[in-house]
């Protein structure tokens, strides 16, 4: 059956490439559904590894952005070398990394003014505002730099990232204030982004710290260059699996002096994350493609294979929840989100079960959704 496609390419990945991973698409599926679970709480009480570290620290939920952006810089190595395999040129490929970043970029503007879009309080930078700049930079600096470019520039970016926000003199903080109102990224954010941020003093994904960012898609980049370019299987795994150590070690020593903080998406933080996306890619390496278990992945196959359509469509619905107004059981004022888990979960579970058992329903929900895509073979692509 010949696949329908919308009229947008897939940033992602490529279905059409015969060199595509299936054990790629998995760990992308896997991200994707841990995306919606913890975006999705039903309530205020979600329990703490479904929720953000509250400033330094982390928990499973830190983890699901920077194994996105890690997978896109895995996914460019296949899509932009296949290209230039194929005869495609680099100015070519510019050209599509370029309309790519800006439709990305647009989607994520869409998102965060929905339903109001007032320009003069929108929030600028945003989750796939972030992915769309990590994209751009990662796929110029694989498209015009060699493999020791491309480490050259991880190792400049997180050191240079740590000079500049512990050496740097804040003013009214001084130099190495990592606080959220004294470090040199929420000053930053203040000073040029005043009204658009996400929070009244920073914003996670703001200007300075999309820096490291792009260092954890050229984590992505290098990883996905040894898995094409190493013909050994059992290599390809132990590879992974000892640069995953190598950073989750490096990462938890480098936290003593820079803390491990999404929000700041310190160096040491790209390190842990990076880390633990390459022992979990090897994991899915070795049970997919070395040893041939693939009766478990088809739910996160299905996922992988329609990632942007499931994580734009999710938020999308849930801000829609939130903008239908109900009252919640005890009369106070909610939204549709609140009142579903209320009526279907809070009358016999803790508030915390309801929250987590409305979070588990949505995402199968989008499963479903996503799986009849599957099925029809559609597609959303960037």
């Amino acid at each position: 059956m010949k696949s329908h496609r919308y009229d947008i390419k897939h940033l992602l990945m490529e279905t059409g490439s015969s060199k595509r991973l299936l054990s790629l698409d998995v760990f992308r599926g896997l991200t994707i559904a841990g995306m919606i679970l913890v975006n999705s709480p039903g309530n205020n009480t979600a329990y703490r590894p479904l929720d953000h570290a509250e400033w330094n620290g982390m928990t499973p939920t830190d983890l699901v952005f920077p194994f996105f952006i890690f997978i896109v810089g895995v996914s460019l190595v296949f899509s932009l070398r296949k290209r230039l395999e194929d005869g495609a040129t680099r100015r070519e490929l510019f050209a599509q990394v370029l309309k790519r970043t800006a439709i990305l970029f647009a989607l994520g503007l869409f998102l965060n003014g929905y339903p109001y879009l007032h320009l003069s309080s929108i929030r600028i930078l945003g989750v796939l505002q972030r992915i769309a700049l990590c994209y751009f930079f990662a796929s110029m600096i694989f498209l015009w730099g060699s493999v020791s470019t491309q480490i050259m520039a991880f190792v400049a970016i997180l050191l240079g990232y740590w000079g500049f926000m512990t050496l740097y003199p804040v003013p009214g903080f001084g130099p190495g204030n990592l606080t959220k109102e004294g470090n040199l990224a929420s000053f930053i954010d203040r000073a040029i982004l005043a009204g658009h941020l996400y929070r009244p003093v920073y914003d996670p994904e703001g200007i300075l710290s999309t820096l490291p960012a792009i260092a954890t898609a050229l984590s992505g980049v290098l990883a996905g260059m040894w898995l094409r370019f190493v013909n050994v299987q059992v290599r390809k795994v132990t590879g992974l699996l000892q640069a995953g150590l190598v950073c989750l070690l490096a990462g938890w020593k480098w936290g003593y002096y820079f803390p491990i903080n999404k929000a700041l998406w310190t160096s040491s933080y790209v390190l842990i994350s990076t880390g633990w996306a390459l022992v979990i890619l090897s994991l899915c390496y070795w049970l997919i493609e070395v040893r041939g278990w693939k009766h478990w992945s088809k739910p996160f196959e299905i996922f992988g294979t329609n990632a942007v359509a499931a994580y734009f469509l999710h938020v999308f619905f849930l801000k829609i929840q939130n903008q239908i107004h109900l009252p919640r059981l005890d009369g106070s004022p909610g939204n549709l989100r609140l009142f579903l888990t209320d009526h279907l979960f809070g009358t016999w579970l803790t508030p915390q079960d309801a929250s987590l058992a409305y979070a588990i329903c949505y995402t199968l929900l989008w499963l479903f959704i996503c799986w009849n895509f599957y099925r029809r073979k559609l597609f959303l692509k960037i």
